[in-house]
């Protein structure tokens, strides 16, 4: 019960932060990635502000050598760049840039518009395919 009510209060305070900050507002974030036209600077703020508090909180994190709530760290074991993640990547960027949601923001500007429960739709339908695809070729997975 303890695990799940901070689980629950930590995504209470990142959507908050991705309100607050205005990356649940697609304009904003798409004025952010328009660097050649009307360029909006606010989310460099935002992303040092993250940077400043997440790197520091890490190193703290990972020299007490376990999580707090668990028996060991789940990190990813892969370590080289691979087809896959350059295609998944290239594919979150333009579905970033064409949208101005990342996953995330778009669950907190869910409530908001209809297009955002669109862009959801896509989102599960995208992931659905890939592990579709993952079932049907599962050598290129890895």
């Amino acid at each position: 019960m303890k695990k799940l009510l901070i689980t629950f209060l930590t995504g209470a305070l990142f959507a908050f932060g991705l309100a607050l900050s205005g990356m649940a507002q697609p304009s904003v974030v798409l004025a952010f990635l328009d660097i050649t036209g009307n360029w909006n600077p606010a989310l460099l703020l935002v992303m040092a502000g993250a940077i400043g508090v997440t790197l520091p909180a890490y190193r703290l994190l990972f020299r007490s050598g376990k999580p707090l709530l668990a028996e060991r760290f789940d990190l990813p074991a892969a370590t080289r760049i691979s087809g896959r993640l350059i295609t998944g990547s290239a594919l979150f960027g333009i579905g970033w840039g064409l949208s101005g949601y990342c996953p995330g923001a778009a669950l907190v500007a869910l409530p908001g518009a209809l297009e955002t429960g669109v862009f959801i739709a896509a989102m599960l339908a995208g992931l659905w395919i890939s592990r579709l695809l993952d079932s049907v070729f599962p050598a290129a997975a890895d």
